[in-house]
This record gives C-alpha cells, structure tokens and sequence, in this order.
C-alpha cells in the first residue's frame, strides 16, 4: 500500500479474506479495503454495486481513490457502530426494524442491471440461478456431512439429502426479477447520523423476493423468539405496497430460509476446517435451531425433516441436553 502506515488502523475483518484498515488524515477517516484474493469481486464489483445502491438513494460507502494494481481501493468510513450492536442493547428492537424494512423495499425497487465499473468496464448483475443456489446448499453436503457421518455412510447421506435439496428447489415458485443483497443482516447495516447503511453488496444478484428477509428475520448471529421474527414479517407484508402471493411468498420464504441456514452451517464448518477461524462453530447449534423451527409442522418439508432428523438434529440435541 502507498499509505503511511502510521495513519492505518486495523479493523475487525469479516469470514472473507479481505483486511480493513481505518485512515486517518487531516481529521477525516476512511475505510482501505485490501483484497490479494478474489479482488474483482471485493474491490471492482463491490464498488460497482455500491454505485447502483447510491444511484437508488441507499446509503453505502462511496468510492474515494482506487489501487486496483496493489490490491485496494479506500472508501467512505461509516462510522463504527453496526446495527447489530444497537439491537443488542435497545429495547425497543421493531422501531430499527421498521428503518431497516424500508432500507429493504428500497433494495427491492432497484432496476438497474449494468453499472460501469472503476475500470469503466460494464458489470451486470448476475441472476441468482438454482443452479447457483444448489452450489451453495452444497457447502453443507461437502463439508458438514464428512465431519459428522461415519466415512462408511457419508456417500449414502449426500445422495438422499442431495435429492430432498433438488427437491425443495423445484418447489420454489416466484420468479427471480428483485434486486437481492443476498447477506442482508444486521451485523452488514451501519448506523450513522441516524441513517442506515449496507456494506458487504458485492454479492448482489437478481434473485427471490423473500430471500432478504428470510436472511434479516431469520439471522444466525442474532437470537430473536418467534414472535419477534413474526413481527418483523408481518411489519414487511404491511409496508410493501406491492400485489404479493401470500401463499407463494411464506412457501418460499421458509424455503429459502432452511437452505440458506443449511448453507451457513456449510460454510462456517469450512472456515474452522480449512481456514482455521474456528470462532463460527459456536454460531452452529443456533443455525440448526433456525433450521428446525422453519421446517416443523410445515408439510413441505416432511422428507427433509425426516432426513436430518435420522443424522443430525436428535444427535445435536441429545449433545446440547447433556
């Protein structure tokens, strides 16, 4: 970097590889962003997504200067104090979640596909595929399943929950045309000068109308009793003003909630086993639990249950009752 070292201070990185770095100079801070891997996706296409969300009046962090030769580009500094930790010491949680729900329909309403890119190369949006979503269900079957099945059945348990996966997917019924952040939580929104602020869009595809939700309500980092997460749906259904398929929306909603939080499970197992942060397994037992709420008493779920009930979910709570 061609910065003063003296002037950077480390901050609190995320599950990425990307390092952050607070600047300071002449009283004003900025964020370095600092990405040797995969950095067309943390530095150009988080910009480029950042872009798209200023041009539709959301606040995320602007661009400042670029590096794209040494692996950084600076941005806006939005302060240090995230949503999530605001939430973990208010009270009254659902007058945030209102903000945060207009922040959402807001994300919701965005058309613009193509941005030109700090390069001045267009990116567009991707869709978000089944193909693709199967892909990331599949971090749980590569990496969860072998760390907790006998080697002698692991083969035999991929191949049935692969087909109860498939089988979810197919049974998803709205179309993917919204604008989706697709790691839209609390602990991904700032709060400065009482407005909210998305970091961490690069991942921004066209996707599913409930998938944001179900990512904010149904938060792996953020316990919440099921009248809270109830709440916080029906405040979603009140200020949308769009015509919604009540029936289609829940189905998909709860859907893409199971599979997400098995996704998580997934990738939290590969950040311990490979990259060594092993801080994520503790967030494990919640994701099951999340897990387990959306798919009881639901008749859509009825050969998954039965599946992950056989070699997981008993055997996970047997362990955590002992």
């Amino acid at each position: 970097m061609n910065f003063d070292k003296s002037k950077l201070t480390s901050i609190k990185g995320d599950a990425s590889f990307r390092r952050f770095y607070r600047r300071k100079l002449n009283k004003k801070n900025s964020i370095i962003v600092y990405s040797k891997v995969d950095k067309n996706k943390n530095l150009l296409i988080y910009d480029a997504v950042n872009k798209i969300l200023y041009k539709n009046k959301i606040y995320a962090p602007q661009l400042i200067s670029e590096n794209y030769k040494k692996n950084f580009i600076e941005i806006e500094d939005l302060g240090k104090q995230t949503v999530f930790n605001i939430l973990k010491k208010k009270n009254n949680k659902l007058k945030i979640y209102r903000k945060i729900l207009l922040i959402l329909l807001g994300l919701q309403n965005i058309k613009i596909k193509k941005i030109r890119n700090f390069k001045n190369k267009i990116y567009k949006i991707p869709y978000y595929s089944k193909k693709i979503l199967f892909n990331e269900v599949s971090l749980f079957l590569n990496w969860y399943i072998p760390q907790h099945i006998s080697k002698k059945k692991i083969t035999f348990v991929k191949k049935e929950l692969k087909k109860s996966i498939l089988n979810l997917i197919k049974k998803i019924q709205l179309p993917n045309k919204t604008f989706v952040h697709r790691d839209f939580h609390v602990s991904n929104l700032m709060m400065k000068n009482n407005k909210v602020a998305i970091i961490d869009s690069q991942d921004a595809v066209y996707g599913n109308i409930a998938y944001d939700l179900a990512s904010l309500i149904d938060d792996v980092r953020l316990k919440s009793s099921k009248n809270h997460k109830e709440s916080i749906y029906q405040n979603y259904l009140k200020l949308n003003k769009k015509k919604i398929n009540k029936i289609k929306f829940k189905n998909d909603f709860e859907i893409l909630s199971v599979l997400r939080n098995l996704k998580i499970i997934g990738i939290f197992t590969r950040l311990a086993k490979r990259d060594k942060k092993k801080k994520y397994l503790k967030l494990i037992p919640y994701a099951w639990k999340l897990i387990e709420d959306r798919i009881d008493n639901n008749k859509v779920f009825i050969e998954l249950k039965k599946k992950l009930e056989n070699n997981f979910i008993i055997k996970i709570k047997k362990k955590n009752d002992s």
